[in-house]
């Protein structure tokens, strides 16, 4: 089975529409959760559901902790300890006013978005390449800048994914600074008589009267995720959206939202096992799982720049077929690239 991809420009949204099966050899599902690090908040819908099964609830509350620290030196990210600790493979990335990047005396780029006048310069530094070379004149100049030149400090959110029992912790690491543990917010709830789009897997943009497409849906979806009225209601001032046709009624279905600083590899989980819903006989023809990025993150995907003035939006949803098909739908907003 080929993956089939659609671009639409939206008013000051890109989005991109994808169909593909899980099992295809050239399947991005992982690659594309994998990459996109910064998540604010999941959720999923499964319809013709009034129950979650127990795997699924236990992911669910699995999904924390993640930490928030005050003041924290943007030193401490550099340091030999912090890297060899915590950093299996990345980068630190910073996004600065014109002021503060010419006080860090840092190499960095214009931002892309910064219009004639620039701005805001990004500045990337490799810290497996600090790790490797600290006598390097590389580290001791960027460590001169953030501890000497331009000290700077920030409140930051920090999530990490240990990978073994013997690792110390987050909370005891910076146990000098303000850090607080947090768990996400998770909210769960049954729909009941909730009209449904007709989705059918190999109809991505749709077909009248058969099938909704995949924008169709994807409205759909961010007018249940917001809880807004679909009865399109004489005396309903606040919204006239209505339910696409062709739709159904079901009976139940159940939402779960988690909110916080989630991590990539939690969320992978997620997905996993929304695949495996269908491995026994289910009405429902298909689940959803939709993931919002930080509108203020400095990146979207991988390192891509994340431009945030002119909204923030960069988000993904699956939607998950009976037959392990899948639709894949990214959006970003005006000052992005082209999702991946």
């Amino acid at each position: 089975m080929a993956t089939l991809r659609n671009l639409r420009e939206v008013p000051r949204h890109l989005l991109v529409c994808e169909k593909s099966n899980f099992g295809h050899e050239k399947s991005r599902h992982r690659q594309l959760v994998e990459t996109h690090y910064h998540n604010y908040r999941v959720s999923f819908l499964i319809p013709e559901c009034g129950i979650l099964s127990k795997e699924l609830k236990s992911l669910v509350m699995e999904t924390g902790p993640y930490y928030s620290v005050k003041n924290l030196p943007l030193h401490e990210f550099i340091s030999q300890e912090f890297i060899n600790t915590f950093v299996k493979k990345g980068k630190l990335i910073l996004s600065l006013d014109k002021d503060t990047y010419e006080e860090t005396g840092l190499q960095g780029r214009p931002s892309q978005y910064s219009g004639r006048k620039v701005m805001k310069f990004i500045v990337s530094i490799n810290l497996m390449d600090l790790s490797l070379n600290p006598d390097s004149k590389n580290y001791k100049r960027i460590s001169w800048s953030f501890k000497e030149k331009k000290p700077l400090k920030f409140d930051f959110l920090l999530a990490w994914h240990p990978t073994g029992a013997e690792e110390p912790t987050m909370m005891s690491y910076f146990s000098s600074y303000q850090i607080q543990e947090h768990q996400p917010k998770i909210a769960l709830s049954v729909l009941t008589d909730l009209q449904c789009p007709a989705l059918q897997s190999h109809v991505l943009q749709g077909e009248p009267e058969v099938a909704c497409s995949a924008q169709e849906l994807l409205d759909w979806l961010g007018a249940v995720f917001s809880h807004v009225s679909l009865n399109n209601e004489p005396n309903n001032f606040i919204s006239t959206y209505c339910c696409p046709q062709p739709s159904a009624i079901v009976a139940k279905a159940y939402l779960c939202t988690i909110t916080g600083f989630l991590l990539p590899e939690k969320i992978g989980l997620l997905l996993e096992q929304l695949r495996h819903y269908f491995d026994e006989p289910k009405l429902a023809p298909w689940v959803s799982l939709s993931v919002q990025g930080f509108a203020d993150s400095p990146v979207s995907w991988r390192e891509n720049e994340h431009g945030f003035r002119k909204g923030g939006e960069h988000l993904y949803n699956f939607v998950i077929f009976n037959n392990q098909d899948y639709w894949l739908q990214m959006a970003v907003g005006a000052n992005d690239d082209c999702p991946p």
